[in-house]
């Protein structure tokens, strides 16, 4: 992965204009969508955004304009194919290829915690790949499903041009601050959505 962030950020600071905002929707819309977000450095794409955004290069507002839409349209496919292919999604070659232990912890983290797993998971590699196609094999209602997308989507992708264009010319730093930051806001938030639900819960039985 090292390697192809790498390569992505040559690519990306060699382009310039409209192919550079085209280049970053797709690897953010890629990232979210089912499967490919394992693999393609979407995140890594919107830091050097923000970092190009600083030097001048691009306008910040169209940036977080064009991830923001990728991004929240790239989860509304990985819905769409949980949906149509329901709990056969686990068991086809791209399922399988997945394997069982990342399979295992967002299927547990969207039982715990439901809509708030795909609003948070946003800041979790695992999570933002395979949360959207669970919560469509699941039959998680669209009314629930669609706002905590767009909510994720939108808090992901300005966390992350927000960082690179604070940075500025050191867009390593400001990747690895982004993955410490999301990794605790993530971990924090859903340990509060956690007690939460315990809560109301004791609650009723009351």
């Amino acid at each position: 992965m090292a390697g192809l962030a790498a390569r992505v950020a040559a690519v990306l600071s060699a382009l310039h204009g409209w192919p550079v905002y085209l280049v970053i929707g797709l690897l953010a819309f890629g990232e979210s969508a089912v499967f490919v977000g394992l693999v393609l450095p979407g995140e890594t794409s919107l830091v050097l955004g923000g970092v190009l955004a600083a030097r001048g290069n691009l306008h910040l507002a169209v940036l977080m304009a064009v991830g923001v839409v990728a991004a929240v349209a790239g989860d509304q496919v990985g819905y769409a194919v949980g949906r149509s292919m329901g709990p056969g999604l686990r068991r086809s070659r791209w399922g399988r290829w997945i394997g069982d232990r990342r399979w295992d912890r967002a299927e547990a983290a969207l039982d715990r915690h439901g809509p708030a797993t795909v609003l948070l998971g946003r800041f979790a590699a695992v999570l933002r790949a395979l949360v959207p196609a669970l919560a469509g094999a699941g039959r998680m209602p669209y009314r629930r499903f669609l706002p905590a997308n767009a909510a994720g989507g939108t808090a992901w992708v300005l966390a992350a041009t927000g960082v690179g264009y604070v940075a500025g010319a050191s867009w390593r730093s400001a990747e690895t601050l982004l993955g410490t930051w999301g990794a605790v806001v993530a971990a924090v938030a859903l340990g509060a959505a956690a007690i939460a639900a315990v809560r109301r819960r004791h609650r009723r039985k009351n």
